[in-house]
Parts: structure tokens; C-alpha cells; sequence
């Protein structure tokens, strides 16, 4: 249940979301566990570790990255699926005892790309272009060395991934009974690869400038938006760092970033999730403004959740201010799936320690005794 509001703050307050009542604005981050079957199918031990945070009084979970094909979208080995009957009802188990447990849940949907390291469903990747990805395999996931040089997608295969999302969405809302849906826009996966400037080099529609390298995400929007329907929330995960490349930055800036955010506000769009290294801080080199400043005054109809090592109180109460309405903790709710509880009661929080993660970034026994 909820945390009682032991201490005055700004993330203890209610909020609401297209109908959904949340008591705080505290949410979990998606963030890739690697625990279902060989065949995508979740199973108890993931159930046991999202109810915990429902438990521990965060009013809203977003899965981790569920692939959304059998073609080209699984992007590590283990990670979970939405693409039929089979796993749409494993994840409703999973729906219905964060329910139980009084907390919402939004499913968050991704396809790997070029980023791809454990698809059992293809031997090639694709992506933007046939750019090979920076840096190396990530080794927490089953990852070896560098990454393969992606072959770049066909126009046939981008209409076959943009319903592979609006698929899995209706399979999450239909079947599985989540309370919403996010699009994994960020992080250096395949939306991603279209949205970056080095990793997209296509002459047709779907390069360019930078709202034109958008254009993907603004169509999976659209295509889930008819799959759902009007008034199921929908929105988009966005970032500047890649799982491959932390320290990336939008070459186009802060006008750049007004042009994405203008976009997205006209899209069918409900809410943004920004996430940065630091949330607070400027977005941009010389800058003063931080990404979460600049998601809320250029997309103010936007519900803004914000991401970034907000795990300390008077930060996420800072990222608040610059226009968040909803606060994500990734690493902090690892260690702290109780965090609001003991953040209301002013108990110390547990030290988030790398070691928690290795060798495989998989779901640990030791975390569902926490």
C-alpha cells in the first residue's frame, strides 16, 4: 500500500493521469532484468519483483523492455515478450497481483535494432542504417564483444515493426490488463537509431533533420494510439545517453530539443519520460536548462515523468520544481523497492552497490528478500 505522509513533500501529493489516480509521484523506471523463459514468457519471480514496488508504496511501475516481434525487436536473451496469446497472459498474472498490491502498471514497449545481442529469432540486426553501433555487447546481458554491423531496415520491415508495437500494445491492453503503455524511444535502440544523427544516414522519409529522424516514433505513436484506443495513456520514453554511449548529446541543442518536444505535444501523446544521468542538470553544454526544463515549457500538455539519479529526496523535489510531475527511481528502487515508505518515515535508505547486478544483471533471490 501507499506510504503514509510521515514528512511534507512535493512527491507525496496526488496526481492524475488520463483517469488514473496516482497518491504520489513516485514511479519505478523501466529497467532490464532478463528473467522470463527462453521463449519471452514471464513467470513468478518477476511477478514477485514488480509487487514489491507496489508493496513499497510506488504509485506506478513501467515494466522493462518487452519485445514486441518474432522478427528483428528481441534485443537480449531471456528478456520478455508481447507478441501472442502465450505471454499476454503471463504478463496479466503479473498485472493483476501489482494490482492486488495497490500499485498501477504500464507496459513498456522496445524494439533492439542494431543494438540486438540475444535474438534467437534472427541472425542479423537491423537498424537506421547500416552503421555499426559504438562500444561493445553488454556483458550483464549475456553480451560479447562488438556489436554486429546492422543491415539497414527496409521501408516493408518498418511497417512490420511499427505493427509488431501496435500488436503488442493491444495484446497489453486487451489481454494482459496493463494500465497504460510506454513507447521506448531512448537509450540507443532502434527508435533511437532513427532519432540519432550518426546512426541514421537515409535519404527517404525517414532521415534528415532531427523532427524528420522523429518521424519513426511519431508513427509507432500514431499506429498504437488506433490499436488502444482514446483513452488508455500513451507516451514516450526519451534520452540523450545510449546504453552504448552515455555521453551523447542532441548536436542540434536546445532548438533542436524545442522542435522534438513541439512535436510530441501534437502527437497522440499523453506523457514524455525523459531520462538523463543527472535529471537536474542543463541539457546542453553552455546551457542552464536542464531536458526536463525544456520537455515543460516546450510540450506543457504533457504528462512529464522524469528520470535520472533522483534517488535523494531534496533532488527529486528539485527536478519537481523545474516541472516534473512524476518522479522514476531505477537504481535507488532496486535496493529500495520500499523507498517511499522509508523516505516518508525519514528511515536511511540501502547503498546501491554495482555487485548487486553481477555478473548477470538478472533477478536475484537476494532482491525479493529485501
Amino acid at each position: 500500500m501507499n506510504a503514509p505522509q510521515s514528512i511534507p513533500s512535493s512527491v507525496f501529493t496526488g496526481t492524475n493521469l488520463k483517469g488514473i489516480d496516482f497518491s504520489n509521484r513516485l514511479s519505478v523506471a523501466p529497467m532490464t532484468r532478463i528473467s522470463a523463459s527462453a521463449s519471452g514468457i514471464p513467470g513468478e519471480r518477476m511477478a514477485r519483483y514488480y509487487e514489491r514496488f507496489a508493496r513499497g508504496g510506488f504509485s506506478l511501475i513501467t515494466t522493462e523492455g518487452i519485445y514486441t516481434d518474432k522478427a528483428y525487436s528481441q534485443t537480449y536473451r531471456d528478456q520478455p515478450g508481447l507478441t501472442d496469446q502465450e505471454q499476454a497472459e503471463a504478463w496479466r498474472k503479473i498485472v493483476d497481483t501489482v494490482h492486488a498490491a495497490g500499485g498501477r502498471i504500464f507496459a513498456q514497449l522496445m524494439h533492439g535494432g542494431a543494438l540486438a545481442q540475444g535474438n534467437p529469432h534472427r541472425s542479423e540486426t537491423v537498424g537506421a542504417s547500416a552503421v555499426r553501433p559504438k562500444g561493445s555487447q553488454l556483458t550483464g546481458y549475456h553480451g560479447d564483444g562488438p556489436y554486429a554491423l546492422p543491415r539497414e531496415i527496409s521501408e516493408a520491415e518498418i511497417a512490420e515493426a511499427i505493427e509488431g508495437f501496435a500488436n503488442a500494445a493491444r495484446l497489453a491492453i486487451e489481454v494482459s490488463g496493463f494500465d497504460g503503455i510506454e513507447i521506448h524511444g531512448a537509450n540507443g535502440y532502434l527508435l533511437d537509431q532513427f532519432f540519432t544523427d550518426f546512426s541514421n544516414r537515409r535519404a527517404d522519409r525517414w532521415g534528415g533533420d532531427i523532427v524528420r529522424r522523429f518521424g519513426l516514433s511519431l508513427a509507432v505513436l500514431k499506429a498504437v494510439r488506433a490499436a488502444i484506443g482514446p483513452d488508455m495513456p500513451l507516451g514516450l520514453r526519451l534520452s540523450q545517453g545510449k546504453v552504448n554511449d552515455f555521453r551523447h548529446k542532441w548536436v542540434e541543442g536546445e532548438p533542436g530539443a524545442a522542435r522534438v518536444f513541439e512535436a510530441l505535444a501534437e502527437s497522440p501523446a499523453d506523457f514524455v519520460h525523459v531520462t538523463e544521468f543527472e535529471a537536474w542538470r542543463p541539457a546542453f553544454e553552455g546551457g542552464d536548462t536542464s531536458l526536463v526544463a525544456l520537455a515543460r515549457r516546450h510540450a506543457p500538455r504533457l504528462f512529464l515523468i522524469a528520470n535520472g539519479s533522483l534517488h535523494d529526496l531534496a533532488r527529486a523535489e528539485e527536478v519537481m520544481e523545474a516541472g516534473a510531475d512524476m518522479i522514476a527511481l531505477g537504481r535507488g528502487a532496486l535496493v529500495n523497492p520500499d523507498w517511499p515508505q522509508l523516505t516518508a518515515k525519514r528511515t536511511a535508505l540501502r547503498p546501491f552497490e554495482l555487485p548487486f547486478l553481477a555478473p548477470i544483471s538478472d533477478i536475484k533471490d537476494s532482491e525479493l528478500a529485501l
